[in-house]
């Protein structure tokens, strides 16, 4: 298993949408989130820096492979289009990200 942290800014504009649009996840993109061994998602708001920090677990062996299959899926595309234009990406994240990576420095079971 791995863990997995990342953050993005969130456009204060955008913030009640983004909230809104959470708090009613379409099923097939929570299925899709499964189908592709990730668990214990959740997404942190912290303001007024106006970022987001998910984490997650993945539960499989294959994180490229099942990361591709969820960006190939058509109902994943439009949430994505969807969320995009709410969300502020850093400067600073590596090339091809959308989300920032993060590292993990401590953990605690």
């Amino acid at each position: 298993m791995q863990r997995i942290g990342m953050v993005i800014g969130v456009k204060l504009e955008k913030i009640e949408e983004y909230k809104r649009l959470h708090a009613a996840v379409w099923p097939d993109v929570l299925a899709m989130i499964s189908g592709c061994n990730i668990k214990n998602y959740s997404i942190f708001l912290k303001e007024p820096e106006n970022l987001l920090f998910s984490f997650f677990e993945y539960h499989g062996t294959d994180y490229a492979g099942d990361m591709a299959k969820m960006a190939a899926d058509p109902k994943t595309q439009e949430w994505w289009a969807v969320c995009m234009p709410c969300q502020a990406p850093l400067e600073t994240r590596k090339e091809g990200e959308w989300w920032a990576s993060m590292e993990e420095v401590f953990f605690h079971a």
